[in-house]
Parts: C-alpha cells; sequence; structure tokens
C-alpha cells in the first residue's frame, strides 16, 4: 500500500492548522467564561478546544526527535502559565491549569511507549490516578482521553468510534434546559416523549466536544507551518491579556 493510501486512512494529521484552530476557539471559550457567562453559544465553541489540544499531544509525541525536551518544555509551560490562569480564572494555586492535564497525558504515553518494568501498564493508571487527586482542568478525563487517542492515532474509524462513545458519556452539565426538553416532549405519545427525553439528556455542554471530530477525520494538507514558541507562548499569554483587559474593563 503506497503512503497516500496509508494517509488516507489515518486522522488528520496537518497539526498547524489544528493547533491554530484550537488556539481560536480556547480563546473564544475564556472570552466567553471572562466576559459573557450567561453567552452559550462561546462556551459551546469553546468544547472544540481541548480535543484538539489532546490530538496536539499524540501529534507531537510521535513526531518528537526527543521525548525528554518535548516534556520539558510542557513542565515549563505548567509552571509558567500557571500565574495567569489563576489570575485570568481566578483560582487558587492548587487548582492547575489544561498544561497539566496535558502533561499527564504525555507522559502516559511516554510510558506506554518506553515499557520501563511494565510502565505500559502502570504509567497510565498512574497518570489517571494523579489526574483524578489534584483539581486541573478537565482532570482524569482529560487524561484518559489522550491515552485512548494514542491507542487509536492510526485508525479514523477508531478515532471517530472514541470521540462518539466518549462525549456522550462526558459530563458537564446538562446544556438544554428543562423547560426546553420538557416542551419538545409535551405531544401526549408517551413512547416518543420517552425517546426525546432520553436523546435530549445526553446533549450535555462537554458532549460537544464532538464538533472538533470532523477537523480530525479529514486530511487537510494546509502546509502551514507554525514556529514552536507560537503554540508554547499561545496560552499564558492570551490569559495574562484576557485579566489585564478584565482589569481595565
Amino acid at each position: 500500500m503506497n503512503q497516500a493510501a496509508v494517509q488516507g486512512k489515518q486522522p488528520n494529521r496537518d497539526q498547524s492548522l489544528l493547533k491554530i484552530v484550537a488556539i481560536l476557539t480556547m480563546l473564544v471559550d475564556h472570552v466567553g467564561v471572562i466576559f459573557f457567562p450567561g453567552v452559550l453559544w462561546l462556551r459551546v465553541i469553546g468544547r472544540i478546544a481541548f480535543p484538539l489540544f489532546c490530538w496536539g499531544i499524540v501529534l507531537g509525541v510521535e513526531r518528537t526527535s526527543s521525548w525528554q525536551r518535548y516534556g520539558l518544555r510542557l513542565l515549563l509551560l505548567a509552571i509558567v502559565s500557571q500565574p495567569a490562569y489563576m489570575l485570568a480564572r481566578n483560582h487558587s494555586w492548587n487548582q492547575f491549569s489544561v498544561i497539566v492535564t496535558l502533561l499527564l497525558g504525555f507522559l502516559a504515553i511516554v510510558g506506554i511507549q518506553q515499557k520501563w518494568h511494565y510502565s505500559h501498564i502502570w504509567a497510565p493508571v498512574v497518570c489517571v490516578f494523579v489526574a483524578a487527586g489534584f483539581q486541573m482542568d478537565y482532570g482524569w478525563r482529560g487524561v484518559l482521553l489522550i491515552i485512548l487517542m494514542y491507542l487509536v492515532k492510526d485508525s479514523k474509524g477508531g478515532l471517530a468510534a472514541l470521540m462518539v462513545a466518549f462525549c456522550l458519556y462526558w459530563g458537564g452539565g446538562q446544556i438544554l434546559p428543562y423547560g426546553f426538553i420538557q416542551g419538545v416532549t409535551g405531544t401526549g405519545i408517551q413512547p416518543f416523549n420517552q425517546a426525546m427525553r432520553e436523546m435530549l439528556s445526553l446533549v450535555r455542554m462537554q458532549s460537544l466536544a464532538i464538533l472538533s471530530l470532523p477537523l480530525m477525520l479529514v486530511n487537510t494538507n494546509s502546509g502551514i507551518r507554525l514556529p514552536k514558541w507560537f503554540s508554547y507562548l499561545a496560552y499564558p499569554l492570551h490569559l495574562m491579556a484576557l485579566w489585564l483587559l478584565s482589569r481595565i474593563l
């Protein structure tokens, strides 16, 4: 099988384009959180960002020439970003940013790859357990998503099945108001009402992360090449900018 055919069966590896989309949708989400907490569509757009960052970790591990340097960059970014995260999101020092979640996902993948003393078994378990024991953005579910993405990284079908299943059961609080659900299911036809209630109850805020799936499945081959510093600095700098703007306003 030629290389083009193999790439056609793999999920999208247009890393720079996906980073741009992830950063922009993250910015929209944080603008919503900080300035317009009641504007739901900003948060919906923001659900696209995290799965793309998770997929970026998978691709980053796949392409890096030194996992040690890659891991060190993530660690330094987590340290540098923490003050900005605390200020912009009004969190305390023991509530960690999403960079820590991504770092734990990265460490789990490295453990699977390296197989130090059965680390392909215990490393993912330890990383998920650590994420569950501390407060951080997306928590243990986020770390688990990165691990599962790595396991299906060469299959579009596998990634699609993973995202559908994961998003159906990923919590976050119901996005559709109870009154809306009651109105839709008020036809008087009991089997229809029951079916609609069951389906609509699955629509949760974090479940809308499924909106990121087409971006990961369609091979774009944009040719964009981002400098490494851009994607690393985007997170702390945009948080600081939003915090400063909130102080001014």
